[in-house]
């Protein structure tokens, strides 16, 4: 069920303003309502988070050897006195800026190792001179230009020059390289006024000599390498970390609703919701602390947060819909129940392998016992299920690693196995009339004793005439039974009468127009759900594929052994990360879209999150 919420207005001194929060905050059951807060003290919490946030993340980098994308240009200029500053240490009493400057000298001297790099590669045609002598030369009188120009234009620079030895005849034109890379050469000329050729392009001389900034790269690199020690050896300051992240979290949202409350004179006040069952709980903390409260219904406009609270045995489907970041509107209905169900069985069909579930199964239970007690068990609970579902529908079509196992062979396997694919597209198709009506029937018995519930039951007929057809249309059903064209009439009279009430014409007409258009989209309702057919089917293929390229290697048994288990671990692996894939994509699809469009949620709701300690 949805929670029903009350709107509350709490009012206190505000010299107490502080202290309140703190109260309601120990409370936990209150959802704020929170203003566009810009405050000093806000944006100070909000940095320390960051701040917290980006050293775990360097941290967690560190662990998993993630490699550093320099990008190409240092932010500082680079020098043989940068490359001697002290190392950065990281002060284990207080990490988190240790860290940040740790990483961030260590993103300094990688990038400054990438620009040397590219330095470095890009004068080495011209070789190891030193550009003060090129200083002493210009000093003399002479004018030195580095030159390059694009490979396939070997001619021009010849023609170049031949024109420069013929005006300049004790001048020096050579090239260094006229190979693949391109031309590159010097102009040595005694001439001020000296202009390269527009054939060739001018180079900038370098600051330093190659061998020096091949030097430079190296220390720059034994510096990166002595601060990833350093930060690898801080990976330990990860829970501490952690617990930071918590507590600027739970800091930034106090200094949220802080600055939310309003104040005239010597009173202050805030509001927000409340869980219905709750109000007692509200009441009491007020009459201990002397606040003034307002509890009231919601009004037309206003939209509570939205509390779902399915029996325990579904309650784990809740951190799933957290997972996706949706939420029924207040005013909608919890679909908790159905969603979970029908979530398990999709699950089960797009996986399409027994084998799969196991490996899910095996290592959802491992990484439960390696979590302990003090884990969040809901997920764990969620892929327990899903993975039960997908071994059951193993057992059911006999799939094990796309390999049937002759002793485990089963009229169920037998039959979603015929070869003509119409009973596996039936039970498909029968999923999802079922599921669809579902959500009709529902409605009808919500409307009740409205005279609309008569156009869900209408609506239920026409999904029931548009499965009839699609088992027509694909070949299941020889023949449309006679019953079908009645029960459309039928249906369709009830839509038309009484989808929309005579006194809502006016307002809602274009929807009555509108109804022919959504009585034909029920039959691509009822198409989509032969996904799971599809994908289900294409999962076991490509198992099936790899196992056949793995056996059939024509190897000595000695030599494929190794080739035979690579592909079918690399093979497996890949169609077990696509099938999850699908899981995200077409369960997702199918209970969000198909199912809540035929139910009536838009998933524009939003979580209830109390106003409560973290830590």
């Amino acid at each position: 069920m949805i929670v029903p919420m009350k709107h509350l207005t709490l009012l206190c001194v505000a010299s107490e303003k502080k202290a309140t929060l703190e109260k309601l905050r120990e409370l936990g059951v209150v959802h704020l309502n929170f203003g566009d807060v810009q405050t000093e003290s806000l944006q100070n919490s909000v940095d320390s988070l960051h701040e917290a946030e980006h050293a775990l993340r360097i941290l967690a980098d560190r662990e998993a050897n993630k490699p550093f994308q320099p990008s190409g240009k240092s932010t500082e200029a680079i020098t043989a006195e940068r490359l001697e500053r002290p190392l950065p240490e990281i002060d284990t009493s207080n990490p988190i800026p240790s860290i940040l400057a740790t990483e961030t000298e260590r993103e300094t001297m990688l990038n400054m190792a990438s620009q040397l790099e590219s330095g470095i590669a890009a004068y080495r045609p011209y070789g190891d001179f030193d550009p003060e002598a090129v200083a002493r030369l210009e000093a003399e009188g002479f004018t030195v230009r580095l030159f390059r120009a694009a490979a396939g234009n070997e001619k021009q620079v010849a023609a170049a020059r031949d024109a420069f030895a013929k005006e300049h005849p004790d001048g020096i034109f050579r090239l260094f390289d006229t190979k693949e890379r391109g031309n590159y050469g010097v102009i040595i000329v005694r001439d001020r006024e000296f202009q390269l050729p527009p054939e060739l392009e001018a180079v900038e001389l370098p600051s330093e000599r190659i061998s020096t900034w091949a030097e430079w790269r190296e220390r720059a690199f034994q510096r990166a390498h002595r601060l990833e020690e350093a930060l690898a050896g801080a990976i330990p300051q990860k829970d501490p970390i952690k617990r930071s992240i918590n507590r600027f979290s739970e800091q930034a949202v106090f200094e949220q609703a802080f600055g939310s409350m309003q104040s005239q004179g010597a009173v202050s006040w805030i509001t927000g919701w409340i869980p219905e069952d709750e109000q007692e709980k509200i009441r009491d903390a007020a009459h201990g602390a002397g606040w003034g409260i307002l509890l009231r219904d919601s009004k037309e406009g206003e939209l509570p947060p939205t509390l779902l609270r399915p029996p325990k045995i579904f309650q784990p489907v809740v951190s799933l819909f957290k997972g996706l970041g949706i939420a029924p509107a207040y005013s909608e209905a919890d679909v908790s129940v159905p969603f979970f169900g029908f979530f398990s069985i999709f699950f089960a069909m797009l996986i399409g392998d027994g084998g799969y579930g196991l490996i899910i199964l095996a290592l959802t239970l491992f990484a439960w016992y390696k979590a302990g007690k003090k884990a969040p068990k809901s997920w764990f609970i969620l892929l327990t299920c899903f993975s039960t579902a997908t071994i059951i529908w193993g057992f059911l079509s006999n799939t094990w690693f796309g390999v049937a196992i002759p002793f485990l062979d089963n009229p169920a396997a037998r039959w979603l196995g015929d070869t003509s694919y119409h009973n596996i597209m039936l039970v498909c198709f029968s999923i999802g009339v079922t599921q669809l009506s579902l959500a009709r029937l529902w409605n009808a018995v919500c409307l009740f004793p409205d005279t609309k519930f008569l156009a869900e039951l209408g609506w239920v007929g026409t999904l029931w005439f548009m499965y009839i057809m699609t088992c027509n249309i694909v070949g299941i059903f020889s023949e449309v039974p006679k019953f079908a064209m009645p029960m459309i009439t039928v249906s369709a009279v009830l839509l038309f009468l009484f989808s929309v009430k005579p006194s809502e014409l006016k307002k809602n007409g274009v929807a009555l127009g509108m109804l022919p258009l959504n009585i034909v989209s029920t039959l691509g309702d009822i198409i989509s759900y032969v996904r799971l057919f599809a994908v289900g089917l294409a999962s076991v293929k490509v198992a099936q594929n790899f196992n056949e390229m793995a056996i059939g290697l024509n190897l000595p048994i000695w030599l494929k052994v190794i080739p035979l288990v690579l592909i079918l671990l690399i093979g497996h692996g890949l169609n077990f990360a696509m099938a999850g894939l699908s899981v995200l994509v077409h369960a997702v699809r199918l209970n969000t879209l198909e199912f809540s469009n035929h139910k009536g949620i838009t998933w524009s709701g939003f979580a209830f999150h109390p106003f409560h300690k973290q830590v």
